[in-house]
């Protein structure tokens, strides 16, 4: 039944699917980086942690390919959260035990995007997994992807436009 799939949605992001200004480094948001907000529906049974990737997955290498650049990561995100608040990058002392991974600007947190051109198709991946991934320290997209392998039991997508 349609109804009982696991979703990711923002209820910022409008019927066009383009991801507001104010989350990206050309709109107000510009110098507190605001991260947009975020629910997810029918969470898979036997979840016992979720972890987020958000990747610009029209980003340029500048020798040539489009290589994803990854904006913001989440992890130990407990299953009874049902999201994350606009402007929680940061704050994650709000829910006990939610931690944020580096991005590709190898800090922690959301980095609000500066868009060279219009057109950049954002990706928002939310994996249910079946135990809460050891990950060390610093936690980077490289090293979720690594420890989840072989405990993802759903995954929700959306992708928006900037």
């Amino acid at each position: 039944m349609a109804s009982e799939e696991f979703r990711l949605v923002s209820p910022t992001i409008d019927n066009e699917g383009k991801l507001p200004r104010k989350y990206t480094k050309g709109g107000q948001g510009v110098k507190k980086n605001i991260s947009p907000p975020l629910e997810w529906y029918n969470v898979p049974e036997g979840t016992k942690s979720l972890a987020l990737v958000v990747e610009d997955i029209d980003a340029p290498d500048p020798s040539g390919p489009l290589v994803p650049w990854t904006v913001w990561v989440v992890v130990d995100i407990p299953p009874e959260i049902k999201g994350l608040p606009e402007g929680f990058s940061g704050k994650e002392d709000e829910i006990a035990g939610i931690r944020e991974g580096n991005n590709d600007h190898k800090i922690p947190g959301w980095r609000g995007p500066l868009m060279p051109s219009h057109g950049h198709r954002f990706q928002f991946k939310l994996f249910a997994l079946d135990d809460k991934p050891s990950l060390g320290h610093t936690v980077t997209k490289e090293r979720l992807l690594d420890a989840i392998e072989g405990h993802v039991v759903g995954e929700a997508i959306f992708t928006c436009v900037a």
